[in-house]
């Protein structure tokens, strides 16, 4: 296929999956404790072994749902449709939208259960249900299974799975991971990840518990929420997965693994790699707190991981498509995040003449299609 424009972070989340997708598909031992949809005082929503995940269907803003949605922008949110996953619908949004291919992420509210064998069934019908959808157009649906945050064995026993089926993309919402992704219990993932030749994705993930200032929610919920805007919903909370995985040496035992930043944004990240930097020459001078023994000794600068390995998505951010010289353009990678409150669809178009406009041909190619070619190896 020639593409033109590639969005490499776009959603398929709870609200518009099939209401009857886990209790059709779980084994008929866990169906009554898996996720279904019920009617509760918020209206109808996904409940799962008695916890309400959320809400499933048409809810509007006026609803109280919050930020209107882009399908709600865009004119075509209708009760009793669940447009995102309706092939022929989410093809016709992203024709009006001018987009090729959609990578498509899944809820990013993880699939939080106690019970280790429902969690990793749920996951499993989650995923496999998943290469159905893409089937509709595999060319055009790039779904990325979602794996285990918190169960580092289950979630390299889902991919390498997953891997066997010709899944290509993979997704670990690492703000969330406990242990988090940069611990021992964690390096037999890796290990397969690099071996399978797959890339990772750290998608930001909805109510990030290490988040900080959550205190001004109670007192002003309007600065609470821009604080959440600025520092939870930004990349921000992925800084600590990604200094994780350099300063412990993950990146350096496996070169060849490619990791993205999904729906990071660009314009805060070169501070981090500066950051990153600074502090990796300050300890390695003996500056710091702490000491660098030859094991924990990096083989390069943290920033020469990120032109190496490490993928950033961005939707609208105009100062950071200007700070592009800052980064590496065949790291960078466009999206719409349809059909999320942020996306710019269906008017993506217009956001991108008017924030690329002074880049070269060849440079927008790159972060339109090229560099999400590349790395995920479409023809």
């Amino acid at each position: 296929m020639d593409y033109q424009v590639i969005s490499a972070d776009d959603h398929i989340d709870l609200r518009w999956m099939p209401r009857d997708l886990w209790e059709t598909r779980l084994p008929e031992h866990l169906r009554e404790r898996g996720p279904c949809v019920q009617e509760t005082v918020n209206g109808a929503s996904w409940v799962c072994d008695g916890n309400v995940w959320g809400a499933w269907g048409f809810y509007t803003a006026a609803q109280g749902s919050g930020a209107k949605w882009a399908l709600e922008v865009g004119g075509v949110l209708r009760e009793g449709e669940l447009r995102p996953t309706t092939p022929e619908l989410r093809l016709a949004d992203m024709d009006r939208d001018g987009v090729d291919a959609s990578v498509m992420y899944g809820p990013t509210d993880p699939f939080v259960i106690d019970d280790p064998e429902l969690r990793r069934n749920v996951y499993q019908v989650y995923n496999d249900w998943l290469i159905e959808f893409d089937s509709a157009s595999p060319e055009r649906l790039l779904g990325v299974a979602q794996l285990p945050m918190d169960d580092a064995e289950a979630a390299r026993d889902e991919m390498q799975r997953l891997a066997k089926k010709g899944m290509r993309l993979f997704n670990v919402l690492a703000a969330r991971a406990d242990p988090p992704v940069y611990d021992p219990s964690w390096e037999p993932f890796w290990a397969a990840a690099e071996e399978l030749d797959v890339p990772i994705a750290f998608h930001l993930a909805v109510d990030v518990r290490r988040a900080p200032r959550d205190a001004p929610q109670a007192s002003n919920p309007l600065v609470a929420g821009a604080v959440r805007t600025t520092m939870n919903m930004q990349g921000f909370q992925l800084v600590e997965p990604m200094a994780g995985l350099i300063f412990n040496g993950v990146l350096d035992r496996y070169p060849k693994l490619r990791l993205i930043m999904a729906e990071a944004g660009l314009a805060w990240v070169p501070h981090m790699i500066q950051s990153f930097d600074f502090y990796n020459k300050r300890l390695a001078e003996g500056r710091m707190p702490g000491s660098v023994t030859p094991e924990h000794k990096l083989a390069m600068k943290p920033s020469e991981y990120f032109k190496r390995q490490i993928w950033v998505t961005f939707q609208d951010d105009a100062y950071g498509v200007k700070m592009l010289d800052l980064l590496d353009e065949d790291r960078v990678m466009w999206a719409s995040d349809y059909p999320h409150p942020a996306s710019t669809w269906p008017f993506s178009q217009q956001v991108i003449e008017a924030q690329m406009t002074h880049l070269t041909p060849e440079t927008k190619r790159k972060i339109l299609c090229e560099n999400a070619v590349k790395l995920y190896g479409l023809s």
